[in-house]
């Protein structure tokens, strides 16, 4: 299963109610009150790639415009902690205009979407201010590379300073009782390539999710009707019949929920990786696709391939958009339902809270498809033991209560986080993705 942050700044929703199939007699429930604040901002356009701070990179115009190498600013040596290997490598730098947020944020993931051809690789860091006007550190958000051969992409640990740390690919504020929280962020961008290389990184949009939810074990019912009755086409696949596959890259079965989730919805757009991208994959293995996607997205730090932005980076090496946000409700869901848009959600559970999941789960993503005529969720669920298995159908109420929440109890009593409404979301660019609240610039 897919990694959550155990953090106790994760937070959820209000108290859970239970929602009445529609009828002709029903009233719909009223519109939920929300009290998280999320937020999300990209940079995408060209004059927001000129309004930066570029330090040898150029910003390209163009059906999509793009960031890139112009004239190196220079060149560093890189020594890769996975390999011990140094390299000399020419970089440029972007460095986003400030930020604000809106809001006292207690946690950011930054995702991003990039042509990364071999010879070359791009490192996203993070620096904020607090609302008590000290600064945060050049946080190193990611080492992003399309394959394996240059460097291996990775999160650093070891991130923190007195208010806020690193878990992977997250920043969170430690305790948000003290009243320090994230106010405003910049983004710095630096692209890497061989000395004399022709190739370079091609940036499409960078962008940050930032929230502040308040601590709560349960969830507010949203009112739905928007997509009900409505199932998109969305391949299904197992990661339960690549147990023992690969252990370099965390051995398949439960480990592999995310990179399977995220080539389910690569597929539903008419992409796949080629014959030649497969070449590696034993041709014993079922679905091989599936074993790629789990190398493309592995995370050498993390130690598995449940990195958020390094999926949605995945999907973007296929022409895609891909984003990490969080949404406030199954009717932000039913949003992107409507609009033909799969989403892939991010939860814990135990068997007992999820009807029909037979399983529990410190982290699991899945792949929501639909709606049934009286509100469920249909989803393409990859813990299952078989490709004919994958589609499932859970109960409205109790799947919003353990996606949106991040407080909840585990089996022995004891208390554990949750991704209080974690998602990701995968389209063609050209495909406009629907209003939601605190959609900054989609």
């Amino acid at each position: 299963m897919a990694r959550l942050p155990a953090l106790a700044s994760l937070a959820a929703f209000a108290c859970l109610l239970a929602i009445a199939p529609a009828s002709a007699a029903t009233a719909r429930p009223a519109p939920v009150q929300h009290d998280e604040r999320i937020t999300f901002h990209r940079w995408q356009s060209f004059p927001q790639w000129r309004s930066g701070e570029s330090n040898g990179t150029v910003a390209v115009p163009g059906l999509r415009p793009f960031l890139t190498i112009g004239r190196a600013a220079g060149t560093t040596e890189f020594t890769d902690p996975h390999t011990g290997t140094t390299r000399t490598w020419e970089y440029a730098t972007w460095t986003s205009p400030t930020q604000p947020i809106g809001f006292g944020a207690s946690e950011l993931v930054a995702s991003w979407n990039a042509d990364v051809p071999a010879g070359t690789w791009m490192q996203v860091e993070l620096q904020g201010s607090y609302t008590n006007g000290e600064h945060t550190p050049w946080y190193v958000m990611g080492r992003w590379a399309e394959g394996d051969q240059d460097v291996k992409r990775s999160s650093v640990d070891g991130q923190g300073d007195p208010y806020s740390t690193i878990w992977t690919d997250t920043f969170s504020i430690d305790d948000v009782t003290r009243g320090v929280l994230l106010q405003d962020y910049r983004l710095r961008l630096t692209l890497y390539r061989a000395p004399g290389s022709n190739a370079a990184p091609r940036v499409l949009q960078a962008g940050a999710m930032a929230s502040n939810i308040p601590d709560r074990f349960t969830v507010a019912a949203s009112a739905g009707h928007i997509a009900w009755g409505k199932e998109l086409k969305v391949p299904r696949y197992s990661q339960n019949i690549h147990i023992g596959e690969y252990p370099e890259y965390d051995g398949g079965g439960e480990a592999w929920c995310s990179p399977t989730s995220t080539e389910m919805v690569i597929e539903y757009w008419g992409h796949k990786p080629t014959p030649a991208d497969l070449a590696w994959v034993d041709p014993s293995y079922a679905d091989p696709q599936v074993d790629h996607a789990a190398r493309q997205t592995y995370d050498y730090t993390y130690e598995g391939a449940g990195n958020w932005p390094f999926n949605t980076a995945y999907a973007a090496t296929y022409g895609l958009t891909g984003i990490v946000t969080r949404l406030h409700s199954l009717d932000e869901v039913e949003r992107f339902i409507a609009a033909g848009i799969p989403v892939v959600t991010s939860q814990s559970f135990l068997a007992s809270e999820l009807t029909g999941a037979n399983y529990s789960t410190s982290g699991h993503l899945f792949v929501i498809v639909g709606f049934t005529a009286t509100g469920d969720v249909i989803v393409n669920d990859p813990a299952s033991s078989s490709n004919d298995a994958v589609r499932n159908v859970y109960k409205r109420t109790e799947f919003e209560q353990v996606w949106l929440r991040t407080k909840r109890h585990r089996a022995d009593g004891s208390v554990a986080g949750g991704s209080g409404g974690v998602a990701y979301i995968i389209a063609p660019a050209w495909k406009p993705l629907p209003r939601v609240a605190g959609s900054d610039n989609w």
